[in-house]
């Protein structure tokens, strides 16, 4: 079975991602910043991590860098809805940053798992 942390600092929103996901069939972890989410990382050993970009403590640019630097071959989504930036689209530079795909909130289920599905087919674990 699959390995997926969810990092996102929206309660409901990570609460509706994680039983997405484990109805999907994966085992899910979930942290509410990149801190918490990194010591998740090191628990757990996802497979694939679903990061928000705009969170207190640890934002989701460093914790791509932290996840990649820790496990170069994790798969990693990085998605964001705006924040305090509005002007600056962060998405690019998370792909610069080592993401492996974006997504704009909000999206759809089926974009969502779809784009889980295909990342994890191509994880090399």
């Amino acid at each position: 079975m699959k390995n997926i942390l969810i990092i996102d600092d929206e309660d409901d929103f990570r609460v509706m991602l994680t039983q997405m996901l484990q109805k999907a069939g994966y085992a899910v972890t979930a942290a509410p910043d990149g801190m918490q989410g990194m010591k998740e990382f090191e628990k757990h050993h996802p497979d694939l991590v679903v990061t928000d970009i705009f969170m207190p403590e640890k934002e989701g640019l460093e914790t791509i860098m932290d996840a990649k630097k820790a496990d170069p071959a994790v798969k990693i989504i990085a998605m964001s809805g705006g924040g305090r930036v509005w002007n600056m689209d962060t998405l690019p530079v998370a792909l610069s940053l080592g993401a492996d795909a974006v997504l704009h909130k909000p999206f759809r289920q089926e974009e969502f798992l779809g784009l889980v599905s295909r990342l994890l087919a191509s994880a090399p674990r």
